[in-house]
């Protein structure tokens, strides 16, 4: 099934909601669960330290270093199966890639807060593929302040691609908020170009 657009005023989002078989992405979400290495970094809010509330970790090509949340990642090696998945992820969305952040949300009390992928280094108009793997989450966008538009929701089920490209960064942020419903784990791999940083 072809990516299919999104109405959202000031965004460019492109979703399938079956980009992977489920058995396939099922498959998937074990491996990885397995194979990548985890961490649970600490953030700072309002002059406190908090465990981040989900696990992540970085892979990507050698130069693809970042930082977000004041936190600053060095790329480990491509595992096999996110360099393939990374070719799979090229082809469909014409858009290259160097780098993929995974979250894995343990739980429904594991969560992302409100932001948007607006860092330096991701440029100004930056392409994320959002591949989720595992259990239906709902993902929301709000508008940045200035802009009159209603908030959106989506439900993100296992083996979903959405891309997030041009301006909606620019214009929305976005959050993968708490639930009270009992929900399993799931794996959300956003694939992104990171600008190598000039030479020292």
């Amino acid at each position: 099934m072809p990516l299919q657009n999104l109405p959202l005023p000031g965004a460019d989002l492109l979703f399938d909601p079956a980009f992977l078989p489920a058995a396939e992405a099922t498959a998937l979400l074990a491996h990885l669960t397995a194979a990548a290495a985890w961490e649970q970094r600490t953030i700072r809010l309002f002059g406190q330290e908090f465990p981040q509330p989900r696990l992540t970790a970085w892979y990507g090509d050698p130069e693809a270093r970042y930082t977000y949340s004041g936190l600053a990642w060095e790329p480990r090696p491509w595992l096999p199966a996110l360099a393939e998945l990374r070719q799979r992820l090229e082809a469909t969305t014409g858009t290259r890639y160097n780098s993929v952040l995974l979250n894995l949300y343990r739980d429904g009390r594991d969560s992302m807060g409100w932001h948007a992928d607006d860092e330096p280094e991701l440029g100004p108009a930056p392409a994320i593929a959002s591949l989720s793997l595992g259990a239906v989450r709902r993902f929301r966008l709000r508008p940045r302040p200035g802009l009159a538009h209603a908030p959106f929701g989506l439900d993100l089920p296992n083996g979903s691609l959405l891309l997030m490209r041009g301006p909606t960064q620019q214009h929305w942020q976005h959050a993968l908020p708490k639930t009270a419903r009992p929900v399993g784990p799931r794996l959300n791999l956003t694939f992104r170009w990171v600008e190598p940083a000039a030479p020292r």
